[in-house]
């Protein structure tokens, strides 16, 4: 599995990812997660829709917990062909649990933590950790990545306003 160092850190710690590289106007490659209720989810499922996916470390650090709640809130702003997805290495109870408590209803959190398939597929796990790593992808329509981003440090939120900027132009 190809590894990828220094591109992220944690607290100023380089940090290592494992999996493949994606890049901006490649085929989204697919992937299978688990819903809430541990029924398996293929990515190919959402084709036709566009899909904001957004990979965090866990629901329950501070960071994860503002960042998810911010695109649940951008979420009831869309329309509904555009489908913000939560990925966490979490166990889809303890996501349930995060939604029924953060009041999140409009992003579908999906976990990734049985076979990290998301993470590599996408080159998001961190191998120091076994958790993902803070990034988005915007996939449109037809299954084409649009957008990628990166964020650098661990405990920062990404840049919101880029990623809205780049749906705006898919709509």
């Amino acid at each position: 599995m190809k590894e990828r160092h220094g591109l992220i850190t944690m607290k100023g710690n380089p940090l290592t990812l494992i999996g493949s590289e994606v890049k901006v106007g490649e085929k989204a490659p697919d992937f299978t997660v688990l819903d809430n209720d541990l029924s398996p989810v293929p990515f190919s499922s959402y084709r036709g829709k566009i899909c904001v996916l957004t990979s965090v470390p866990s629901l329950d650090t501070p960071v994860c917990d503002l960042e998810t709640k911010r695109f649940n809130e951008e979420a009831s702003r869309l329309g509904t062909e555009i489908l913000i997805l939560t990925i966490s290495m979490d166990l889809p109870f303890a996501q349930k649990r995060w939604c029924a408590a953060a009041g999140v209803n409009k992003v579908r959190t999906l976990s990734d933590h049985r076979d990290a398939s998301f993470g590599t597929s996408y080159g998001v796990l961190i191998k120091e950790l076994r958790l993902l790593a803070r990034a988005v992808f915007l996939v449109d329509r037809q299954g084409t990545i649009q957008y990628i981003q990166f964020v650098k440090e661990l405990s920062k939120e990404p840049d919101y306003e880029a990623l809205l900027s780049a749906l705006k132009k898919l709509q």
